[in-house]
This record gives C-alpha cells, structure tokens and sequence, in this order.
C-alpha cells in the first residue's frame, strides 16, 4: 500500500506536466475539398453523366420549341440536342 501511493502521484504529475498536444492525438483534420457528385442530363437518347466543365440546360428544337429533354452545354458546343 505505501509502494501504491508514490507510483500514483508520479503518473499524475507526469501527465498533468505533459503538453496538451502530445496528451490528445485525436486531432481534426480540415475537410478535403470533396469532389461534387456529377450532375445527370436526361436527354433524347436517354439519361447521361454531364462532361467535366458542361451544364445542363433546357433543350429546344431547331424552330426554338422545347423539347421537354435536357442537353449538356459546354462552351464552344452542344451534346444531346440544341439550345437557345
């Protein structure tokens, strides 16, 4: 019992002296950039990924009529149907 003592107070000291930094190894991380998810164009061929850099927009016919179907724009050009 008088051997306990001695021991106990020297962990406490020995911890309580100790930096914070080395005493709490669980740091937070800053969140990673995380990739956006892709965006989905449903078009008249069906349903597909939209290019890297390309959004959906509303698709119309060549007389300026919508279509009710979406198509991928891109800069410089158009997949999937037309656009306004």
């Amino acid at each position: 019992m008088k051997t306990i003592v001695p021991v106990v107070t020297i962990i406490v000291s020995a911890l309580a002296l100790m930096p914070a930094s080395v005493a709490a190894k669980h740091k937070r991380q800053p969140n990673a950039a995380t990739a956006s998810q892709q965006q989905i164009a449903c078009t008249v061929v069906g349903c597909h990924p939209v290019p890297r850099g390309c959004h959906p927009e509303m698709g119309y016919t060549m007389g300026g009529t919508p279509t009710g179907f979406d198509v991928a724009a891109c800069p410089g050009y158009t997949l999937y149907g037309n656009r306004r």
